[in-house]
């Protein structure tokens, strides 16, 4: 029996079912070992059969749990449907574009990418791509539930408090950075180089990461935005992202 899991969380309209469908497809071409998908989700309608869905874990707190990813925290509860094993936790808005073994086969109790917007002295990592040991780090969603209020003067986002809780007990790690380049800062050139500079896959990526306000099918065909003013289209990313 497997002890490897790939999670991913859906919830609300940004995401349809074809963004579970097409992760799960990458997953399947990119990693060569034995592997469960599963997904915490408030709709499983049309999501395939391959990918295991579960409701998202309830939040037991005093005030309205605002919408800036902190659902993601459920994922570190002591007892996450029963399920044991290492899991491999990726947003759906993420594209993988080669082999994905060697994120299990890192060291290391816990790994996240650095956060590419963050100064380099700032520790906080960016939660698109994060593993660890199911069960092994409730802390995280003890001292959340207990804490809400006053983590939330703290810190601005599930990541950069997930970052801050797994540093204090010294073992946050990061990914290599070659392996995750982000979309917005990696993949396409500044004023005004990108007017015509189509954007590119980073030498040695496994997984880019989309944050803002660009998406995968949105970067396929490119345009205007606000982040990122104009984009050329990059077809590539449809060649992965399938």
């Amino acid at each position: 029996m497997t002890d490897k899991y790939i999670f991913c969380m859906k919830w609300g309209t940004l995401y349809s079912a074809e963004y579970v469908n097409r992760l799960y497809s990458m997953v399947k071409r990119n990693l060569n070992q034995d592997f469960k998908m599963v997904c915490f989700t408030d709709d499983d309608t049309n999501v395939i059969k391959e990918v295991q869905c579960f409701p998202i874990p309830e939040v037991e707190i005093s005030s309205n749990l605002p919408e800036r990813m902190w659902k993601k925290l459920t994922t570190f509860k002591k007892d996450l449907y029963g399920l044991k094993g290492t899991a491999l936790f990726l947003d759906l808005d993420i594209v993988i574009v080669d082999n994905i073994d060697p994120f299990f086969e890192i060291g290391g109790e816990f790994r996240i990418i650095k956060d590419p917007d963050m100064k380099s002295w700032r520790i906080t990592g960016n939660s698109s791509v994060y593993r660890f040991e199911i069960g092994k780090h409730s802390y995280v969603f003890d001292y959340f539930v207990d804490n809400f209020d006053e983590i939330r003067k703290e810190h601005r986002n599930e990541q950069e408090y997930l970052t801050w809780a797994i540093h204090e007990k010294g073992i946050l790690q990061y990914w290599p950075k070659e392996w995750c380049p982000s979309y917005k800062y990696d993949c396409h050139s500044k004023i005004p180089f990108n007017f015509w500079k189509k954007p590119i896959i980073p030498e040695n990526s496994k997984i880019i990461i989309f944050h803002g306000e660009i998406n995968p099918h949105k970067a396929v065909k490119g345009g205007w935005g606000k982040w990122y003013r104009y984009v050329r289209p990059a077809p590539w990313v449809a060649d992965y992202w399938k």
